[in-house]
C-alpha cells in the first residue's frame, strides 16, 4: 500500500481521467469512492480528493459529500489536495471546498487543481505534475 490515495468521484468520467494522471504522478493508490470506505481512506498518510463541480458547488455531487462527510472530521492533520473538473461557471465550488478544509487542521496542497470539461493534453500533464508534486509534500 502507498501512503498516497487519490479517492475521486465522477459523473462524466473527466474527474476520473484527472485522477488517474494525478495517481500516475504521486504513485498513489487509485480509488473511485464506491471502492474504499471512508475509514480505509483515512489510514493513508496524503489523501488526494477528486470531485467535478455540478453547478456551483461540490456539494451537489451528493454521493461524493456523503462520503467526504463521514471522514472529514479525521482529516485533522493529514496533507491533502483537491481537484476536479466542471462544465460551467469558474470553478467557484473549489473556493468553497478550500474555505471548508480551512476550517480544520487539515494541511491543503497547493491550489486546488481544475479542468475544463475533459483534460486536455495539457490538463492531463498539469495532473501529472499535481501529482508528483504532491507526492514530495
Amino acid at each position: 500500500m502507498s501512503n498516497i490515495l487519490v479517492a475521486y468521484w465522477t459523473a462524466t468520467g473527466n474527474t476520473q481521467a484527472m485522477a488517474v494522471k494525478v495517481a500516475e504522478g504521486a504513485n498513489a493508490d487509485l480509488k473511485e469512492i464506491s471502492e474504499i470506505s471512508p475509514e480505509d481512506a483515512l489510514q493513508y498518510e496524503k489523501i488526494a480528493f477528486g470531485c467535478p463541480a455540478m453547478g456551483d458547488t461540490f456539494e451537489e455531487a451528493e454521493e461524493f459529500l456523503e462520503w467526504y462527510e463521514q471522514l472529514e472530521a479525521g482529516l485533522e492533520g493529514k496533507k491533502i489536495a483537491i481537484f476536479g473538473s466542471f462544465g460551467w461557471g469558474s470553478g467557484e465550488w473549489m473556493e468553497d471546498w478550500t474555505d471548508r478544509i480551512g476550517q480544520t487542521t487539515a494541511v491543503l496542497f497547493e491550489e486546488p487543481l481544475m479542468a475544463n470539461e475533459a483534460p486536455s493534453s495539457d490538463d492531463e500533464d498539469a495532473c501529472v505534475s499535481f501529482g508528483q508534486r504532491f507526492s514530495q509534500f
